[in-house]
């Protein structure tokens, strides 16, 4: 993957290892023209799983769940938001293994309420309600409810709300959770909240949920119907998730034979790291985005950041520009 995008390269490089996203890097020139990055090959992704024959059974979905829950319980203590969580930027390997991608549309969580964020993120598939109904600022509730929709995605492999535009998603919406009050629509534009009001009050169809598979149990519909709330600000957080009943197998799994933090002894024991979803730190810093003006300038700073990342011992990947290969990696 080549990325090009500062900011793409800044936030992954990182939560590296949480996600986690493994790197090579190169300067593959000293005139600071060509930057390549590099990152390992996971052979497919969550939508090319969930459309294919092959066959989910209930650990795949839970390893799966836990493993993007986990990614984003970092980013969110990093004050990040995604806001395009959906099953094409959820990458996999041969192992399961779960990797969190496309940083394009994420930007650092806004807390000064007045200021407006663009509504023009998210997938519409898994775009929430208060999104499509216009609210001016939104928080990392629109990453869990997009989680909801892949859950309920995994569990029925297909499109939980496949609809043809924005106002039709959200009649999908309203036909499962039923009509909002106005107390969950307070964060809607009033020409949304008016629209609703106009329209003829559905009830709510959550049992329907139960239909999706023979995977949809109870543990599992309670957790995802706790995702899939109209009102952000009732919907369950990332951290409460991952405490729920549902998570537990998903986790056991992960950690019992797939994660970099825990490891085998020579005596053939299990030694588990202590904390198994760890958060940030300390909250990403955006200062340096706001200081680059011109495209040299970025340039100049990956190319800075490239360099340092060189001086820490690790073996550099090395391009041979004159290869056979080289034209068609660097098109």
């Amino acid at each position: 993957m080549l990325l090009s995008d500062p900011n793409k390269f800044n936030q992954n490089s990182r939560i590296r290892y949480t996600l986690p996203i493994n790197f090579s890097l190169t300067l593959a020139s000293q005139k600071k023209t060509n930057s390549y990055v590099i990152t390992e090959l996971l052979q497919s992704d969550l939508h090319k799983i969930i459309v294919s024959p092959q066959h989910l059974s209930a650990d795949h979905i839970k390893v799966f769940l836990y493993q993007i829950l986990r990614g984003l319980k970092y980013l969110h203590s990093a004050r990040i938001l995604h806001r395009d969580i959906k099953p094409g930027n959820l990458l996999v390997n041969s192992n399961c293994v779960l990797k969190i991608c496309d940083f394009g549309l994420a930007r650092v969580e806004e807390p000064d309420q007045s200021k407006h964020m663009t509504q023009e993120v998210v997938t519409q598939y898994y775009r929430a309600p208060e999104i499509l109904m216009g609210a001016r600022h939104y928080s990392a509730a629109v990453d869990v409810w997009s989680v909801g929709c892949i859950f309920g995605e995994l569990l029925g492999r297909r499109i939980l709300f496949q609809a043809q535009s924005p106002v039709q998603q959200l009649e999908l919406i309203t036909e499962l959770l039923g009509t909002p009050s106005l107390e969950d629509m307070r964060h809607a534009c009033e020409g949304a909240r008016s629209h609703m009001l106009r329209r003829a009050p559905k009830p709510r169809s959550l049992t329907a949920l139960y239909t999706l598979s023979t995977h949809a149990t109870h543990e599992a519909v309670h957790l995802l119907c706790q995702m899939l709330v109209f009102d952000p600000d009732k919907r369950i957080s990332v951290i409460d998730a991952l405490a729920h009943p549902y998570v537990d197998e998903g986790r056991l799994r992960y950690h019992s034979c797939m994660c970099k933090c825990c490891y085998t002894t020579s005596a053939g024991m299990r030694q588990y790291t202590g904390e198994f979803e760890p958060s940030a730190t300390q909250a990403f810093d955006d200062l340096w985005e706001r200081k680059l003006t011109s495209v040299q300038q970025v340039k100049e700073e990956m190319h800075k950041f490239i360099a340092e990342q060189l001086q820490t011992g690790r073996v550099p990947l090395c391009i041979n520009p004159q290869s056979a290969a080289f034209k068609s990696f660097a098109r």
